[in-house]
């Protein structure tokens, strides 16, 4: 395992880093591992994943990726993602990197991966950019991110528990309006995920807009 981390981090990024894994336990069980499992199992070659926390996903990779890199900016998710690993025998390096800049060179990915990030990315226009510009012809982009709920009485809850939600989940926004995918080609393949407010998508050679700003 190669890895870059970077020091220091706010005390509640590290609190939150601590509670991450048990805070998702309902919901791993509950279908989103299995989802995991399902859309990971698409990967190949050579894979970068996006914001990769704690490494929850680790486990749902194939075995025989050509090379597996994770990226993860903060640093105190890193340093949980490094214990992590050190229990995993797996090949792997793991990044200093965020979704807006990442250190690839042009057409040199297989695969990106996005669990969950999206929500947490400033500008995720750039990232997706970025994601088309690292990415190899007939590369692909596996992701599983959640949005507003179309339920009316759902949404007003998340968009009254936003603001204290983004204070609490380390800067998670809990109703994105934006639908990520609206930013690829629509000759993209585009598999649907199965509840509302949180969408599965499974983007196979996708070609970004450049110039698309995202969709309010």
């Amino acid at each position: 395992m190669q890895q870059a981390v970077a020091k220091g981090s706010n005390p509640w990024a590290r609190v939150f880093a601590l509670v991450y894994d048990p805070l998702l336990w309902v919901g791993e069980r509950a279908g989103l591992g299995a989802l995991r499992q399902d859309v990971l199992g698409r990967a190949g070659g050579r894979t970068v994943e996006l914001g990769s926390g704690t490494g929850l996903n680790l486990r749902y990779y194939p075995g025989d990726l050509d090379e597996l890199i994770l990226t993860e900016p903060g640093a105190a998710m890193r340093g949980r993602l490094a214990r992590r690993l050190r229990r995993n025998r797996r090949r792997v390096r793991v990044l200093d990197a965020s979704a807006e800049r990442l250190p690839f060179t042009n057409e040199t990915v297989d695969t990106v991966v996005s669990t969950l990030v999206l929500c947490t990315v400033g500008a995720p226009d750039q990232a997706l950019r970025e994601v088309g510009r690292v990415l190899r012809p007939g590369g692909r982009l596996l992701f599983v991110e959640h949005i507003r709920s179309q339920s009316p009485r759902l949404a007003s809850w998340q968009d009254r528990l936003a603001g204290p939600w983004r204070r609490f989940a380390d800067g998670c926004h809990c109703n994105p309006r934006s639908r990520p995918p609206s930013l690829l080609r629509p000759a993209a393949t585009v598999v649907p995920g199965p509840t509302a407010g949180r969408e599965r998508r499974v983007q196979r050679n996708p070609r970004l807009h450049p110039d698309r700003p995202t969709r309010p």
